[in-house]
């Protein structure tokens, strides 16, 4: 045994030297440059209030220099990644001697060893492969790096570059992310979570598993009173800090729809290498608290659409071998109400689960999972209802689901059961007195797709369509008790004719306009557009902001054009702004890395409709929500707008304003084929969305009612 010890570690050593000399052969990479390391600049985005909603650049992070890392941070790091850092030349050869024995014990490379300055050559020069010829590269840039440049600038460069999770590369960036604060801001407990995120970022996250997080941090705090950094009354102090997690991941994902959007412009402008190197600042008209209100409303509307749709059954499965433990809480870990991510069924009863969910274990009722007793089968598309339902019905232990805490109070979690949508949706809202795009969301989650619904998804608007037709017709003489009779009619040209019919196939004979609009009758709509003339309605439409090509058909009376959520809203704004129609802007102004001015984008209105016919308009659309097809957008305060159900259920819409904003909501599924569901009309399914939106982003946007 002994002899075929030493033949591995002969063997092990053979391939060092080896491993070294190919690595010396290729040649290291000159150190000094390092030294002349500066942070290459890329764009700065803002937000309406002018402050910094994303970058675009090159080097991931947000470069900070040593003086702005706490004392408490650096000493964190050290001691739970290299506590030899301040003495050694590079190298940790007692660390060393320790990781080769290990990975001779397990025939392989499983030990890393590696110092800080092993750390940062790997990070700037090298791969991350777990060869030895590597970790004799490793070895000799590490040296080259200790007698190049200071301590100091070793720990700099190496927390700028280092990965520390969700995205959040360098120090400063993970401190903004995890802690909605600046590095500098930092307390101890929190820069002992960041310093033990380093090691494994993923497995680590508070955002993963709070119970790992606080571990972890407690390791690091151990390390930091074994290196005499604290003392053990601070480190058990420290110990119950509670964590306090940021809400800046949720910003920075609701932000993302529209930071690709102006990216793509800027690039289209001004080229990648300006966009990416020069500095650039690029000041927007995004909301911050509008466009997250915007994801919100839209995800928890998509949420409560699909649950009605039925239950798809658990994401996965999970083999757990141990006993489920008691609840358990600690009071030093933060749980914010609303949360959703994915749990584990421990166990599971008639009317209870327990559910462990990103380390913590809640209870989750029969009460608040009772959508599921309808279940959707994904394979036929056909619906069951389960009576007399219960959990166990449902549910078996070690099914992965997702759930949301309803509840936090004191050691007692609750839980309600979720599904992650398959319907998709978006939402605009646009400032109708600048054209300026206040909110943008192009679907449920950017990160599942980045597919931008807002501005690419060319749908039929259906009814949402109609309010383009009586403005037109109240143009043309027509007032909001002009009476059309509403009854089946055909209409012929050559071979063909078409008879248009109500949603509900019902006639209500002699009809005003007022309530044809409000209950969307499409037999009084299509003899509007015969009356008014095709060119009419397709002129004033074009006018309004629908780039479209719109056929010379009657059909276009009931929304038979393909028009993206963006373009609709738009042409929407002429209603909410006394006829002024904006062309939508997105980009207010940018100047360059010295100041000057590259763009200005000023409103430029066009008045489209007159002052009196918006105001007959709008009483119209007003009655769409006091008693028509709109009545779930109600929100409490003087609304206008217009529901929009296409063919077979596919589309569902509500365009709705208030002097100041416009809103625009669309749900469907990306395939254009796959049907909403009959009772997902624009009443039921996009109202909602658009009235949670208004209801939480008004009081944050200068409005006023439409009395």
């Amino acid at each position: 045994m002994k002899r075929f010890l030493l033949l591995i570690i002969l063997v092990l050593l053979l391939g060092s030297i080896v491993g070294a000399y190919f690595a010396l052969a290729e040649g290291i990479p000159a150190i000094s440059e390092l030294r002349k390391y500066r942070y290459i600049e890329g764009t700065k985005v803002y937000a309406d209030d002018d402050t910094l909603i994303g970058e675009f650049k090159i080097d991931k992070g947000i470069y900070v220099t040593y003086e702005k890392f706490p004392p408490h941070l650096i000493n964190a790091v050290v001691a739970v990644e290299d506590s030899r850092f301040w003495t050694h030349k590079g190298i940790d050869y007692i660390g060393i001697a320790r990781a080769l024995i290990t990975d001779i014990l397990h025939a392989s490379i499983k030990q890393g060893g590696s110092t800080i300055t092993q750390q940062l050559a790997k990070i700037m020069f090298l791969s991350p492969e777990k060869t030895l010829k590597r970790k004799i590269k490793e070895a000799h840039l590490a040296i080259k790096l200790e007698k190049e440049l200071s301590k100091k600038e070793i720990l700099e460069l190496y927390l700028n570059k280092v990965y520390f999770g969700h995205g959040a590369y360098g120090i400063e960036m993970a401190s903004r992310l995890y802690f909605g604060k600046s590095v500098s801001q930092i307390n101890l407990p929190e820069a002992a979570l960041l310093a033990g995120l380093i090691k494994a970022p993923n497995a680590y996250s508070p955002f993963n598993n709070l119970i790992k997080a606080k571990e972890r941090q407690e390791v690091v705090l151990a390390r930091m009173e074994a290196e005499g950094y604290i003392t053990s009354a601070q480190r058990e102090n420290y110990k119950r800090h509670p964590i306090v997690l940021s809400s800046l991941r949720f910003e920075k994902e609701a932000n993302n729809y529209f930071l690709e959007y102006i990216r793509q412009q800027l690039e289209q402008k001004y080229g990648e290498d300006i966009v990416y190197k020069k500095g650039l600042k690029v000041y927007t008209t995004l909301n911050k608290n509008a466009q997250i209100s915007a994801q919100r409303a839209l995800q928890e509307g998509l949420r409560e659409i699909d649950k009605r749709k039925g239950w798809r059954g658990p994401i996965g499965y999970k083999e757990l071998k141990s006993e489920p433990k008691d609840i358990f809480t600690k009071p030093s870990i933060s749980i914010t109400k609303g949360e959703i991510s994915t749990g584990i069924v421990l166990s599971v009863n008639p009317k209870e689960a327990i559910i462990s969910t990103r380390g913590i274990t809640g209870r989750l009722s029969l009460e608040d999972s009772l959508w599921a007793s309808n279940v959707l089968d994904v394979k036929t598309g056909k619906n069951r209802t389960i009576k007399n339902f219960k959990l166990t019905d449902i549910l078996k232990r070690g099914d992965v689901i997702y759930v949301k805490v309803k509840s936090v109070e004191k050691n007692n979690i609750t839980l309600s059961l979720e599904q992650d949508p398959e319907i998709e949706g978006a939402l605009v809202a646009i400032d109708p007195e600048t054209g300026y795009i206040k909110a943008m969301i192009g679907g449920f989650s950017f990160s599942k797709s980045d597919y931008n619904r807002a501005l690419m998804a060319k749908r039929q608007p259906g009814s949402a369509f109609k309010p383009f037709v009586y403005a037109v017709a109240l143009q043309n003489g027509y007032t909001p008790e002009s009476i059309i009779v509403d009854e089946p009619v055909t209409y012929k040209w050559g071979n063909k004719e078409w008879s248009p019919e109500n949603y509900d196939h019902k006639y209500l004979g002699p009809t005003t306009l007022r309530e044809a609009l409000a209950y969307s009758r499409n037999v009084v709509t299509v003899k509007l557009v015969d009356s008014v003339g095709i060119d009419n309605v397709r002129n004033f439409a074009l006018k309004a902001g629908i780039q479209t090509d719109i056929p010379r058909e009657l059909s276009i009376a009931l929304g038979s054009i393909s028009v993206t959520p963006l373009e609709l809203t738009s042409a929407y704004s002429a209603f909410a702004n006394n006829g002024i129609k904006y062309k939508p802007i997105a980009i207010r102004y940018i100047t360059d890395s010295k100041g000057t001015l590259l763009e200005e984008n000023l409103p430029q209105g066009e008045q489209i409709l007159s002052p009196e016919v918006v105001t007959q308009l709008t009483s119209m659309l007003k009655d769409v929500i006091l008693y028509g097809t709109g009545m779930r957008a109600n929100i409490g305060r003087s609304a206008a707008g217009k529901t929009g159900t296409t063919n077979d259920y596919r589309d569902a819409w509500f365009i709705g304003y208030t002097h100041g904003l416009v809103a625009g909501v669309w749900v469907g599924y990306d395939d254009m084929r796959r049907s909403l569901g009959q009772t997902e009309v624009g009443g039921r399914a996009a109202a909602p969305i658009w009235a949670s939106f208004m209801k939480s982003s008004l009081s944050d946007i200068s409005t006023y009612d439409l009395d």
